[in-house]
């Protein structure tokens, strides 16, 4: 209502299965097994895809009662709806009480034939992403499972935000988990 198109929803789905934010993803060494490829700690997971599923379908759910009880059938009418949101006014608490939300709480004006959601698609650039020449590159050895070794000097900068993503999906595609 605050006038976001999107929210992050990813780590709820992460504690679902288990995590529990060490913030050490990156070190190989998750203690509950979900960010480790370490055989030891990996069989600690417990984690299962219906208690996502379930998760996500409770989410839902509580959404469209809320929703409906706010008279919205869907979340492009909640969009920038801030006369729908009223700040308390019976707080006591000395620091709280003093705050003034009254800008956040401004509904905003729209340009004219404009939209308060979005309503164009966003250019992403796929496809120029770099994992197109990867996969490229890689494609031989793909098909062999690995017996073709590659080895390239490619650009890369922070621009390309992803590398390895679509190419490991490539890979997947074709292997599986293994």
């Amino acid at each position: 209502m605050l006038g976001a198109d999107e929210w992050g929803i990813a780590t709820a789905a992460l504690i679902t299965m288990g995590c529990i934010m060490l913030r050490k993803c990156h070190l190989n060494t998750c203690s509950v097994g979900v960010a480790t490829q370490d055989p030891v700690l990996r069989a600690k997971f417990a984690g299962t895809p219906e208690a996502v599923v379930n998760y996500f379908k409770m989410l839902a759910q509580e959404l469209r009662i809320r929703m409906a009880q706010m008279g919205f059938k869907n979340v492009n009418q909640m969009i920038g709806r801030t006369d729908i949101l009223k700040q308390k006014d019976n707080i006591s608490h000395f620091k709280a009480k003093t705050l003034d939300l009254s800008r956040i709480l401004t509904a905003p004006k729209p340009l004219p034939g404009d939209h308060l959601y979005q309503h164009i698609q966003q250019e992403h650039g796929l496809e120029t992403a770099l994992d197109h020449k990867l996969i490229e590159l890689a494609e031989q050895t793909i098909e062999d499972g690995g017996k073709t070794k590659v080895n390239a000097e490619l650009p890369i900068s922070n621009a390309n935000r992803t590398v390895g993503a679509m190419l490991s999906g490539k890979i997947t595609l074709k292997h599986g988990a293994k």
